[in-house]
């Protein structure tokens, strides 16, 4: 079944994730998932094991209630477009900067069961363009979602535990695009609307020996069924305004991920490939509560768009260092592939290949409280595009983007 997205919907997911990772997904939640470049699976100890691999709820050191909660600074800087045709149709987006706050718990071990719930944001983009060429299709996109997912994990005996979990999202989106013809054809449309849906995870893990961590993990494909109003204009023949309700349904895709965790003395490594499920990203269409009753506006806004983006995958490595009692150090590398077709790249997501790197510290403060920091930087590779028509598609260079995240966190046992 060919799924149907809005270009409004599409390109316009949470805070961040155009820089983070492939696609509009955001890996990384979490402190340590920060610091270790999201190679957080296998090698998850902490309270945001509730979100990153449920099953190793299990093993928690302490049979306690942990808790964590992290405030994210995500700063994407401006992405320059150099069209091959004109520096007339340049361009360059504006910098973004963004906080996303986040919280872990799970509770104490209930007769081989442990409970956990966790508040993220795991998909996302924002990205404004001012220039009249990338305006025409991304004035703004922006969406935000948020997931609340409560999960459980039961162990078997010393060696196997099993997770699932409920996944909860909500989102909103604001989206608006403004073109300009040669001709002085002049038309406009935004959009605002929100949604609620349900997805599932599972999670299990395996410990041959107390240093080896084998697991997998599985987050469901959730349709973000986008409910709203849309407005839209044009000056031709005359000024014409029209308001009505618009639906469309944007995927936050499902994503596997294969993990292997062992521990060398004070050292842990982890190595996980994660696989991104983006060809459900088939087309974009929005369903209009009533026609188009105006030529312009239908010839512009009413085709259905095709993207066919390819599922990708994502290679992770994080390190932790346990330095003494108090001090533990982390760092990561990741390569993510993008999912993005030449063919079907637009200003809304202008994404590549990118290359993340990332360390970090945690400090114990007290038997119960222990702070940390992560940093992560994202770097995307310079793309060259040539698609849709002649005079009105792109035909240019993307170069500049990248993201810095700064991730302060608090864990706390009681």
């Amino acid at each position: 079944m060919t799924k149907r997205i809005s270009v409004l919907a599409l390109s316009s997911m949470l805070i961040a994730g155009s820089a983070m990772a492939s696609g509009y997904r955001i890996p990384e939640q979490s402190v340590d998932s920060v610091a270790k470049a999201g190679a957080n699976v296998a090698s998850a100890n902490q309270a945001d094991a509730a979100y990153y691999n449920p099953a190793n709820m299990a093993w928690l050191k302490k049979d306690a209630w942990l808790f964590e909660g992290a405030l994210t600074y995500i700063n994407l800087p401006s992405i320059s477009y150099d069209d091959n045709r004109s520096s007339l149709m340049d361009g360059s987006s504006k910098t973004e900067n963004f906080l996303l706050p986040t919280f872990f718990l799970v509770s104490p071990d209930f007769n081989n069961f442990r409970f956990g719930i966790s508040a993220i944001a795991p998909f996302g983009l924002s990205k404004r363009w001012e220039q009249p060429f990338p305006r025409g299709t991304a004035e703004e996109y922006t969406l935000n979602v948020y997931e609340l997912n409560p999960t459980v994990s039961y162990t078997i005996g010393d060696m196997f535990s099993l997770a699932g979990g409920v996944r909860m999202i909500y989102s909103t989106a604001e989206v608006s695009n403004y073109a300009v013809q040669s001709s002085g054809v002049m038309f406009n449309r935004s959009l605002d609307g929100d949604a609620m849906d349900w997805g599932y995870n599972l999670a299990a893990s395996a410990r041959p020996n107390e240093d080896m961590n084998i697991s997998v993990t599985y987050r469901s494909n959730v349709d973000l069924g986008l409910d709203g109003d849309v407005t839209m204009g044009t000056n031709t023949p005359s000024a014409f305004v029209m308001e009505t309700g618009g639906a469309v349904d944007l995927p936050a895709p499902a994503v596997l991920s294969l993990s292997m965790a062992y521990t060398f003395g004070p050292a842990t490594i982890d190595l996980t490939w994660d696989r991104t499920f983006w060809s459900e990203y088939e087309s974009i269409e929005l369903d209009y509560s009533s026609p188009i009753d105006h030529p312009v506006l239908d010839a512009a806004y009413t085709p259905a768009i095709p993207k066919n983006w390819d599922d990708s995958n994502g290679y992770r490595i994080g390190l932790s260092y346990v330095l003494n009692q108090d001090v533990t150090l982390m760092a990561g590398f990741a390569y993510d592939e993008t999912p993005i077709p030449d063919e079907t790249l637009g200003f809304e997501l202008p994404g590549s290949n990118a290359w993340l790197y990332s360390l970090g510290v945690r400090y114990r403060v007290s038997e119960i409280m222990e702070i940390g920091v992560g940093y992560l930087y994202d770097y995307k590779e310079s793309r060259t595009v040539v698609n849709g028509s002649p005079t009105t598609g792109i035909n240019g260079e993307f170069t500049d983007a990248a993201a810095h995240m700064l991730s302060l966190g608090l864990s706390y046992d009681f």
